[in-house]
């Protein structure tokens, strides 16, 4: 009798072991369901990661204008970069040189990538003052007759994609390093301009 009840025991803790590892692998097979789960419901990031307000799929509007210099200026010549674009009178206020030395931080930011994006300051009005424009020599000056109408109005820096879309729209006194950590991330993920 007792080599049954050795048997019998050696069967129970065989069994036994054999439930521990089935359970074990289910846990292992489910975990990752329900920490995805958690992940998403229960901590969820942070809904934008974007600073920048994302614009729906808009084109930029035909914009024709007389650079500083006197030559004509059209945006579809720019096609194939990124643009950043401020709209202002030609008497630029305290915003407006605000707007502008953001778009040269964080178009400076960049670094080598800096190269594929082009800021363009639309004026309309006057002369913008000399001063002014030297602070900023890689800044397209244009002159319009009529300003575009633009997704949130004049007083926001927008970015235009390669392909002419615009894609975000910053406030005109932006977050700069937000504003260029945007940048970055497009011009990262981006294969084109």
């Amino acid at each position: 009798m007792p080599v049954d009840s050795a048997a019998a025991n050696d069967v129970r803790a065989t069994s036994a072991r054999t439930k521990r590892m089935i359970a074990l692998l289910a846990a292992i097979a489910i975990a990752p369901v329900v920490l995805a789960y958690l992940a998403y419901y229960v901590f969820p990031r942070d809904a934008r990661v974007n600073y920048g307000d994302l614009l729906p799929h808009t084109t930029i509007p035909a914009i024709a204008g007389t650079r500083a210099d006197g030559q004509p200026f059209d945006v579809r010549d720019l096609r194939g970069r990124w643009i950043v674009l401020y709209q202002s009178p030609a008497a630029c206020n305290d915003a407006c040189a605000t707007a502008l030395y953001a778009g040269r931080q964080s178009r400076t930011i960049q670094n080598a990538e800096r190269e594929r994006v082009v800021r363009v300051w639309l004026t309309t009005g006057g002369e913008p003052a000399p001063a002014l424009v030297a602070e900023h020599p890689d800044l397209e000056v244009v002159r319009v007759t009529t300003p575009p109408a633009l997704p949130h109005g004049a007083n926001h820096i927008y970015l235009v994609d390669p392909l002419g879309n615009f894609v975000l729209a910053w406030p005109a006194n932006p977050d700069i390093k937000a504003m260029a950590k945007d940048l970055t991330r497009l011009l990262h993920a981006s294969s084109i301009g």
